[in-house]
């Protein structure tokens, strides 16, 4: 039968396309210092906490994807279920999907995708999955977009909205998935033929719902324009963003903040690289506070505080997360300044060694205090012992200022530490063409 067919029919391209991955990755951390922001009263009258009376911290997190893909000429489907939680916690953790989109796509390089989708952008500053997270993320979206001769350009619609209020009538969205109510995304990248540069332009107009009993209904857009730049030459490669914010946030009250941030790695041979870098967040000097809710705090009328959106904030600001992943007290921020520097090296097949030092300081300057937040060194280590399978570990130091202290409210700021040392294991169990 097989003789009789056909010689280009030997070689034809099936049409159909079936796959069934396995994601486990299992975490444990240990932690030592930190402690969540208290009220200024309070923390101003904590005393001296001896070092047998640091707060620890130890758990293992866990988390098990089942991706599944279906592709057929220009139809392709994903259903990823998800189940993450901590070891041995009540009601044994959260089961969702994280991922369950149907796309469409034409031979000129036209899409349309709908559904739950998790979404990275550049070098996902602004927007990313944060995969280090357990839950991660992901949007419920639609997207349509071009991709062809070396241009990108996507556009994102979303609306949320909770079931509960739907019978209603209502239109008050809080408490979701996502914290906004709509979200309108144009992203669009080029890169240069035979040339190592390409840029992006993002623009994203964001509705958030109004926090204020006066009026709860009311949804307030925010704005982020910006760009990302990206240049790669033999041996070197360099990065640069930048990002302005306006509109008005969930208050009511104006936003005029922005954001920059430039790198540059050197990569003497594929086994070693270098980089350094700086990240600047605009910031206030007092707490943001709603129109009429004011009394007995400093109330200002624009808020500068950079908002990173919904980024992959574990890849910036450090490996603790002291900054846009655990917020100071009632969600002021004075900016940040980040410098580090940070070095990678692969002495051996499947071995991977990193090290890097941040110097973190405050943008704008602040009544009494100094500007410098702390240092903080990282180092971690990965090793593929097979394809499917690697393990991974890393530990953290900081030591934090006076100025951390009184900003986070806590007086066991100053020596921080922090470990943990995975295991992911992601083989492709089935797979098949027709």
């Amino acid at each position: 039968m097989v003789s009789a067919q056909p010689a280009n029919d030997s070689v034809a391209v099936k049409p159909n396309e079936f796959s069934i991955d396995l994601q486990i990755m299992s975490r444990g951390e240990a932690r030592y210092g930190g402690m969540p922001a208290v009220p200024i009263e309070v923390a101003e009258n904590l005393p001296e906490i001896k070092s047998d009376e640091i707060p620890k911290s130890n758990f293992v997190l866990s988390r098990t994807r089942l991706p599944i893909n279906f592709k057929r000429d220009w139809l392709e489907v994903c259903v990823t279920p998800q189940h993450s939680g901590v070891w041995g916690e009540a009601g044994r953790g959260s089961f969702n999907l994280h991922e369950t989109w149907v796309k469409m796509t034409t031979r000129s390089g036209m899409f349309a995708q709908v559904g739950r989708v998790a979404l990275n952008y550049d070098d996902e500053r602004i927007i990313g999955s944060d995969d280090w997270a357990m839950v991660a993320s992901s949007h419920d979206i639609l997207r349509l977009g071009y991709e062809g001769h070396g241009h990108k350009a996507h556009l994102i619609l979303a609306y949320n909205q909770n079931a509960n209020v739907m019978s209603r009538g209502g239109s008050l969205y809080e408490n979701g998935a996502q914290p906004y109510k709509t979200m309108h995304t144009l992203w669009y990248h080029y890169d240069l033929p035979k040339f190592p540069l390409g840029a992006s332009l993002l623009f994203m107009n964001v509705g958030m719902q109004s926090t204020l009993d006066i009026n709860p209904n009311k949804t307030w857009f925010q704005h982020l324009a910006g760009g990302y730049m990206s240049f790669w030459p033999d041996h070197w490669k360099a990065e640069a963003s930048y990002y302005n914010q306006f509109g008005r946030n969930e208050n009511g009250v104006k936003i005029q903040a922005w954001m920059t941030s430039a790198k540059v790695t050197y990569l003497p041979t594929s086994k070693f690289n270098v980089t350094v870098g700086y990240d600047y967040m605009s910031g206030d000097k007092y707490f943001a506070v709603p129109t009429g809710h004011n009394i007995g705090m400093v109330h200002h009328d624009v808020i500068k505080g950079f908002s990173t959106v919904y980024g992959s904030h574990h890849q910036f600001y450090g490996a603790m997360d002291f900054f846009y992943v655990s917020a100071y007290h009632d969600g002021f921020t004075p900016g940040l300044q980040n410098a580090y520097i940070g070095s990678a090296y692969s002495p051996v097949k499947n071995l991977k060694l990193n090290a890097s030092y941040h110097y973190l300081a405050t943008a704008t300057e602040l009544e009494d205090m100094e500007k410098t937040l702390g240092h903080e060194i990282e180092f971690d280590a990965s090793y593929a012992i097979h394809r499917d399978v690697t393990v991974a570990a890393g530990a953290s130091f900081m030591w934090g200022s006076d100025t951390m202290e009184r900003l986070k409210r806590s007086n066991t700021q100053t020596n921080l530490r922090w470990g943990w040392i995975s295991l992911i294991v992601n083989p492709r169990i089935f797979a098949i063409k027709w």
